[in-house]
């Protein structure tokens, strides 16, 4: 049995509530991070054209690199060369990895699920891998990260019931292999409810995994094509399941009006690639909802991407400037368009808190969306 939260420097304290939407605080071997909190994605040990002291100026805190892809590239062997994902990646904070749940998911048509774990082909080289909760979990512990996820099957509500029955039945047994297998009492090891949009399956899902027993818990199976009303009414479902005294993290939720509807929900942290690969596109959030800087109207605009952001290209360049950027394909179009996108999401949370303090979060989420409903 794992030691208690503080022996292992962890801490988990809620602060401040306005109705089930929540300020909180995570404490771990490498900072604090406070909640509700953006995590951005550094699937490969880095988040894409955002560097590690930028990511710091953003108001990052916390970030997540994937467990798959650096298993395949560069191998755990370089990683640990350098004592680890943090000094590899030169990220001095909290990191979370993710198991590969998700990745291995997203291989159908080259994977073969098994009831001891996965089988499936690189993505790199169609090299033949099995992942299993014990491999996952060593995996982890030779990456060094702060928050280590136990390995899932990830099911879509889209799936038969049957077939996201199964995925619940070896997401449990599997919860379970991770907790015995994991050793490290300097990682917070975070168990995955699966389930799909349906109730029963939830509810059987987060009691079974509530009963291995973790030191946070996620909300996992969502984002991944069920409707959004179907989505909320899930995450309602999991505020009044899982523990209060525990972290819960949304895994893949980036846009800013699911963000706050998922806080307005009980929920602390969540992470999308979806700021960075936006920015990719040449499309930026804004107070008038995306901006897909490839059209003509942005060719003389002079305003800032955002007039109330704060980042580094909302006061320094125009849209004008930063539309030519995408056009002539130059890096830095998608590294200020990163950083911009990172930034809103990041600066939504901070006001995001400030509202939950002062008893006043329905109202902050209810004039967000009206202005980007209204284009502004």
């Amino acid at each position: 049995m794992s030691a208690p939260l503080a022996a292992r420097g962890f801490a988990f304290e809620v602060e401040a509530r306005d109705g089930a939407a929540r300020v909180a605080r995570l404490t771990t071997p490498h900072g604090e991070v406070e909640t509700p909190c953006f995590m951005p994605v550094g699937t490969k040990a880095t988040v894409k054209a955002v560097a590690p002291r930028e990511l710091a100026e953003l108001g990052a805190r916390i970030v997540l690199a994937n467990t798959y892809h650096l298993y395949l590239r560069p191998g755990t062997a370089v990683v640990a060369a350098h004592g680890g994902l943090h000094g590899f990646m030169g990220w001095e904070g909290p990191i979370l990895t993710d198991s590969g749940g998700f990745q291995v998911f997203s291989l159908e048509g080259t994977r073969v699920v098994r009831d001891d774990g996965v089988e499936f082909a690189s993505v790199y080289d169609g090299s033949r891998h099995l992942f299993t909760p014990e491999l996952a979990m060593r995996i982890q512990e030779d990456l060094g990260a702060d928050i280590v996820m136990a390995f899932d099957q990830c099911a879509p509500g889209t799936l038969a019931r049957l077939e996201i029955e199964a995925a619940v039945v070896r997401t449990s047994r599997w919860a379970a292999a991770c907790k015995a297998a994991h050793k490290r009492d300097d990682q917070l090891l975070v168990g995955i409810v699966q389930g799909g949009v349906d109730e029963g399956l939830r509810r059987r899902s987060a009691a079974e995994i509530m009963g291995v027993g973790f030191d946070a818990y996620a909300i996992g199976g969502l984002s991944v094509g069920e409707r959004g009303d179907e989505m909320l009414a899930t995450v309602t479902l999991m505020d009044a399941v899982l523990p209060a005294d525990r972290l819960r993290y949304f895994m893949g939720i980036g846009d800013p009006l699911g963000m706050l509807e998922v806080v307005r929900r009980g929920v602390d942290i969540f992470d999308c690639v979806l700021p960075t690969r936006l920015a990719r596109t040449g499309t930026a959030f804004s107070g008038e909802g995306r901006l897909n800087l490839r059209n003509a109207r942005f060719a003389a605009d002079l305003r800032p991407l955002d007039e109330a952001c704060d980042c580094y290209a909302c006061r320094t360049f125009t849209r004008a400037y930063v539309r030519h950027l995408v056009l002539q394909k130059e890096m830095l179009g998608a590294q200020l368009l990163s950083q911009h996108n990172l930034r809103v999401l990041i600066r939504l949370t901070e006001h995001a808190r400030v509202a939950i303090r002062a008893g006043r979060f329905a109202d902050f989420a209810n004039h967000v969306a009206e202005r980007y409903s209204a284009g502004g």
